[in-house]
């Protein structure tokens, strides 16, 4: 009896707290990323670094809806 318990206990505190303390870090990082993103994209001066990578996404849609998908 006292090895099913600590096996329970092992398997409980080892994998289900370890992967769900995991996970809500994970999900921390990429709330916290997105949230500052929709907070620079609504300031009125945008920064510079912010201009610079609309300028590439725009330019990389543009080649790809000329070229159109690949298909094989």
């Amino acid at each position: 009896m006292e090895f099913f318990a600590s096996t329970f206990y092992g398997f409980f505190f080892g994998f289900a707290l370890g992967v769900g303390c995991s996970l809500v870090v994970l999900y921390a990082i990429y709330s916290g990323g997105y949230r500052k993103a929709l907070e620079d994209s609504l300031r009125e001066n945008k920064p510079a670094q912010y201009l610079a990578r609309l300028a590439q996404a725009r330019k990389k849609l543009a080649v790809e809806s000329q070229t159109g998908p690949i298909d094989s």
